[in-house]
C-alpha cells in the first residue's frame, strides 16, 4: 500500500522510471508521448543533456543558500536573462518556487506598492470567472475556478470577478470580435467604478486561459483595452503566464502577441521545464522604486526562493528556448497540430471548438455541436478521454467544468517544444481515437 496521499486516493498509477525526449517510460516498458508536458511544464522534454549538465555543474559548487545571507551568480544571471528577454518595462525579477507562489507574491507586491505610495485604501482584486491562478489561498481566491474554490470559499479572502474572454460561448451572434472585446472591457470598467475608482489595486488575467477553459486566447484588442482602463484608474495589471508563458504560445512571453506590457507578470512551469521547481515574478521599475524609496524591502519570502539548483536549471532552459529556431518550431508544430486536429475532429458532432496558440491547444467536447450542449457531468467525459489516451500511449491534460465549474469538458495539449512532425501526427491520431472511444463507452 502506498504511503503517499495521492491526488486520487485508491487510484492505481503506473510508475515512471525514465524519460527520453517527448517520451515518458513506465516500469512495464510502455512509452507515453508526453502530449501535455505534464501540466504544460516539460517544454524541452525529458533528459535534455544541456540542462542536466548545468544542474550537475551547480551541484558541484553549492546546492543551497538562504537569500537573506547570499546571492548566487546563477540567480543573478537568470534574472538578467529574463529582463533582457522580457517586454520593455519589466525591469526586475523575484524568484520563487512555483506558479502559486508567484501569484501570491504578485498580489502582495500590488498591495505593498499602494501602501508605499500612500494609497493604503486600495485593496480590491478583480479576476475573471473560469480562470485559474493557483491553489494557495490568495491565488485560489483570485482565480475563478468554481469547482476548486467551492469547499474553501469560507476561508478565501474577498475578491471580485468579471467575464472571461471566451468567444466560443459568449460572443453574441452577429457581434464582431472588436465589439465583443469592447463589451468585456466596459464590464471591467463598470466593476472598477462599482468598487470605487480609488479602491481597486489589481486586475489579474491569463493571456491565454489554461487549465480551466482549455487554451482560450483573447480576441481583437481586448488586452489593449484592458491596459487603458487599468491606466485610467491607476489599477495594476497582473498577467499570469504561469501556464501560457515561456514560449508555450510561440513567443517567450504570451503578452507579446497581445501588444501589451503588464505591471507584473508571473511565470513558472516552462521556466524550469520540470527539471527543478521554480517560478518568478517580473515587475516594473515603478513598483521596484516604490519599495526601494520607501521601506527598502519587499515584505515577503520563502525558504527556497532563488534556489541555486533551480536557478541553474532555469537559466539553461531559458537560454535554449530563447533561440529563434526553438520558437519557430513551436509555431510550426503548433500550426501542424491545429491543422491535424481540425482535419481529424473538425467535423465531429462531439467537438465544439479547437483553439489555442503555438503548442498550447484545447479541444472542447460537446454532446451536440449545433447547440453547443455539454455532456452530462456525471459521465465524466474528460476523465474517460484521459484513460483512453493513456491506454494508447498518450498523455493529455483533461478538465471538467469548462463552462461554469460543473458543466463542460475539454482536453488540453501542450507537448514539448522539441517535438517533431511525426510525433504531432501521432498525438492527433491517438487523441482522436481516445475521444471517440470515451464518448462511445
Amino acid at each position: 500500500m502506498s504511503r503517499i496521499l495521492h491526488r486520487a486516493i485508491g487510484s492505481s498509477l503506473p510508475e515512471a522510471v525514465g524519460g527520453q525526449g517527448v517520451y515518458i517510460i513506465a516500469k512495464d516498458g510502455k512509452r507515453y508521448i508526453d502530449g501535455s508536458g505534464g501540466a504544460a511544464v516539460s517544454c524541452l522534454g525529458h533528459g535534455h543533456p544541456e540542462v542536466l549538465a548545468a544542474m550537475r555543474a551547480q551541484m558541484d559548487r553549492i546546492g543551497y543558500v538562504h537569500t537573506s545571507f547570499f546571492t548566487t551568480d546563477v540567480a543573478e544571471q537568470l534574472a538578467e536573462r529574463l529582463v533582457d528577454l522580457s517586454p520593455v518595462g519589466l525591469d526586475y525579477v523575484y524568484l520563487v518556487s512555483g506558479g502559486s507562489e508567484a501569484v501570491e507574491a504578485a498580489l502582495k507586491m500590488a498591495r505593498q506598492y499602494f501602501v508605499e505610495t500612500g494609497q493604503p485604501q486600495r485593496r480590491h482584486i478583480i479576476g475573471r470567472r473560469q480562470s485559474y491562478h493557483g491553489n494557495t489561498i490568495g491565488a485560489l481566491a483570485t482565480g475563478g475556478n468554481a469547482w476548486r474554490r467551492a469547499q474553501f470559499q469560507p476561508i478565501l479572502p474577498e475578491t471580485h470577478h468579471v467575464s472571461p474572454c471566451y468567444a466560443y460561448r459568449d460572443q453574441r451572434d452577429g457581434e464582431t470580435a472588436e465589439a465583443y472585446a469592447a463589451r468585456l472591457a466596459d464590464e471591467l470598467e463598470a466593476k472598477i467604478r462599482e468598487l470605487g475608482t480609488d479602491q481597486v489595486m489589481a486586475f489579474v488575467a491569463e493571456p491565454v486561459v489554461g487549465a480551466t477553459l482549455g487554451a482560450v486566447p483573447s480576441v481583437a484588442d481586448y488586452f489593449a483595452r484592458v491596459r487603458k482602463i487599468c491606466d485610467k484608474y491607476g489599477v495594476l495589471l497582473i498577467l499570469d503566464e504561469v501556464m501560457c508563458g515561456m514560449g508555450r504560445t510561440g513567443t517567450l512571453f504570451a503578452c507579446e502577441q497581445d501588444g501589451v506590457v503588464p505591471d507584473i507578470v508571473t511565470i513558472a512551469k516552462g521556466l524550469g521545464g520540470g527539471y527543478q521547481p521554480i517560478g518568478a515574478v517580473l515587475l516594473s521599475d515603478k513598483i521596484y522604486r516604490a519599495f526601494a524609496d520607501g521601506s527598502g524591502a519587499f515584505q515577503h519570502g520563502h525558504t527556497y526562493i532563488g534556489h541555486p539548483m533551480a536557478a541553474a536549471a532555469a537559466n539553461k532552459v531559458v537560454e535554449i528556448i530563447s533561440h529563434p529556431a526553438v520558437m519557430e518550431n513551436v509555431q510550426r508544430m503548433g500550426e501542424r497540430l491545429q491543422a491535424g486536429l481540425d482535419a481529424a475532429l473538425g467535423q465531429s458532432p462531439h467537438v465544439g471548438d479547437i483553439r489555442g496558440r503555438g503548442l498550447f491547444r484545447g479541444i472542447e467536447i460537446v454532446a451536440d455541436k449545433e447547440s453547443k450542449t455539454p455532456f452530462d457531468p456525471a459521465r465524466k467525459i474528460h476523465a474517460r478521454i484521459k484513460k483512453e489516451a493513456m491506454a494508447r500511449g498518450l498523455l493529455c491534460y483533461p478538465m471538467g467544468g469548462t463552462i461554469d465549474g460543473v458543466q463542460g469538458d475539454h482536453v488540453l495539449l501542450a507537448p514539448p517544444y522539441i517535438i517533431e512532425p511525426i510525433e504531432i501526427d501521432q498525438i492527433v491520431e491517438r487523441i482522436t481515437a481516445a475521444i471517440d472511444a470515451a464518448i462511445k463507452a
